[in-house]
């Protein structure tokens, strides 16, 4: 958790610092919660769990529609019986976006895709990995009234490599809010 903390501040600090040298280009940052859903070999051995993060998407200037976007997510999921304990994962992830409508539309698609790093903690006697991964996803961004703010639902397939031949896979599935401009 220590390390969680120190990452999201890390995020808060870099956005704020980074506001005004991106004063041509557009900054919208928010939070996300929602449920993380282990698929191939990571359902073999954990159940459905939850995941919560915070993220910033910086739209290019003159583009309207390309962005750059960097992601801080915690998650955690139970082993499957007779196994106990659980996996938590501390990662983040830098992506390019693309949407597909305007930023002045009521519902705004996106199309995410970049790489992270992660920490994986498989509880136990196991120790420790920091491992690379990859990920693929998509967003809607729906508009709530006359302010800037956001509902968004997205997804995004991720695969991270472990120590050996596996790879952990997963699909998280998250609801959150998007403030900026």
């Amino acid at each position: 958790m220590k390390r969680l903390g120190m990452a999201l501040l890390a995020v808060a600090l870099l956005v704020t610092a980074a506001g005004p040298a991106m004063a041509q280009g557009h900054l919208r940052y928010g939070v996300q919660a929602g449920l993380l859903m282990p698929v191939s070999d990571y359902n073999t051995v954990d159940k459905m769990g939850f995941i919560g993060g915070v993220g910033a998407t910086y739209w290019l200037p003159g583009t309207g529609n390309i962005g750059v976007r960097a992601d801080v997510s915690y998650s955690s999921t139970a082993h499957k019986s007779p196994a106990t304990g659980n996996t938590k994962i501390i990662g983040g992830m830098a992506s390019f976006v693309y949407a597909l409508q305007p930023a002045s539309a009521p519902a705004r698609f996106m199309l995410t895709g970049g790489v992270g790093f992660y920490s994986l903690d498989f509880g136990g006697t196991s120790p420790t990995q920091s491992k690379l991964g990859f990920g693929g996803g998509a967003a809607v961004a729906f508009k709530l009234g006359p302010s800037s703010t956001r509902l968004v639902v997205a997804t995004r397939y991720t695969s991270v490599a472990t120590d050996g031949t596996s790879r952990l896979n997963f699909v998280p599935i998250t609801v959150g809010l998007s403030f900026g401009k």
